[in-house]
């Protein structure tokens, strides 16, 4: 099968814009979650974790000197600004132009600019920037892309759906590179619903912890370039190996009872990785701390013979970023392999899954040449990635 190998990344989150100030704060163990009062966001006290919104503004407006565009910071919305920051920063040290007609942008978000229905920004923007595919040719003309973004909107598998899509179309041959970017925002829309389902915490979320409560909800951006040529440098090559999609048709909002639909999701990828289970050399989970998503993981680790490989979740960290954490996941998981370093699962102290499984306690230095990324979402959909160094 022909190669696809991850040549460059960006985190935007609570901790810091880039891959390395979020790689910085993930090593000290700081967690981006905390509790703000913001009624434009939800009347009570919520746990969030937010991206900081003058830092924010500040970097758009020297993207915008870079860029040499005649618009101004105010005719983009917030989420578009960190996509454009994200892409932008993935962009800035390598060769790759967005102007090459055999590159594809694919975007990851579910919900997109869903702050614009709400009445402080209707009479800002036109309605229609609400839509995905109006999101998507904002970002799309700001940097030149050659051809159609992509939009890849399937709950909270988004991410890792869209840089299977992205691995497909390069391996078909149809493009030499793909940017694959993903976003979502923190809004009152999204909040309310998650409360209405009564699945936020009231602290920064413990995933697979005995005493969860929840999930917490975060925003932030991620972008990874994707390449069917090996990078022109000298450094460790990352093969994004393998990917699966499967759904276990079990309810609207609520995972499979057994575990089995995810875990035939991580075989497979891992099959057309070419490699074996036991080749695994950490997993970097879905992870919400919702208490039924961290059981059905727990048992989907278990059945795929993965009981004993390190696991973590990056939630407890800058929370659940919705379309844009299977991208930002794998970016730091990319990360991982990098530095030889498997990162802490942030809030994770007793085993609260009745399987046994690898929770990393403790922040430690070891070879990592072999990963695995998984994601869940609404209606029963289940997502898993293969990536190893060559």
């Amino acid at each position: 099968m022909k190669p696809v190998y991850a040549i460059s990344e960006n985190i935007i989150s609570s901790l810091g814009f880039t891959a390395s100030e979020n790689a910085d704060g993930l090593l000290s163990g700081s967690s981006g979650i905390s509790i703000h009062q913001d009624t434009a966001l939800y009347n009570n006290p919520v746990a969030l974790s937010l991206v900081d919104t003058f830092q924010t503004e500040q970097r758009f407006e020297a993207i915008l000197d870079n860029y040499k565009t005649e618009h101004k910071s105010g005719s983009y919305t917030r989420l578009e600004k960190m996509l454009i920051l994200s892409i932008a920063g993935a962009l800035q040290d390598i060769s790759v132009r967005a102007a090459n007609p055999r590159l594809i942008l694919i975007l990851s978000t579910t919900k997109g600019n869903i702050d614009l229905l709400e009445d402080r920004f209707t009479a800002k923007f036109d309605h229609k920037r609400v839509y995905l595919w109006a999101l998507a040719s904002v970002i799309r003309d700001f940097f030149g892309f050659a051809n159609t973004p992509l939009i890849i909107s399937n709950a909270c598998i988004s991410g890792v759906m869209a840089l299977i899509k992205a691995s497909r179309l390069l391996r078909s041959g149809k493009y030499d590179y793909a940017v694959v970017a993903g976003g979502d925002i923190a809004t009152e829309f999204v909040i309310s619903g998650f409360q209405s389902f009564q699945a936020l915490s009231s602290e920064p979320c413990k995933p697979f912890d005995l005493n969860r409560k929840g999930l917490s909800l975060g925003e932030g951006c991620g972008t990874i370039v994707l390449s069917a040529n090996p990078p022109d440098t000298g450094s460790t090559s990352i093969l994004l190996a393998g990917g699966a999609v499967s759904n276990d048709a079990n309810h609207i909002s609520g995972p499979s009872r057994t575990g089995e639909e995810l875990s035939m999701a991580m075989n497979t990828a891992i099959a057309e990785s070419g490699i074996l289970n036991l080749d695994i050399d950490y997993i970097s989970a879905h992870g919400t701390a919702t208490p039924f998503n961290d059981e059905m993981e727990a048992k989907a680790i278990s059945l795929s013979g993965l009981s004993e490989v390190p696991v973590n979740s990056f939630k407890g960290y800058w929370g659940h970023t919705l379309g844009a954490s299977g991208i930002m996941e794998s970016a730091a998981l990319i990360r991982s392999m990098k530095m030889n370093c498997l990162f802490r699962s942030a809030g994770y102290e007793t085993l609260g899954v009745t399987e046994t499984i690898n929770v990393i306690k403790e922040t430690t230095y070891k070879p990592v040449n072999t990963c695995l990324k998984t994601a869940s979402g609404f209606g029963g959909c289940n997502a898993a990635l293969v990536f190893r160094k060559t």
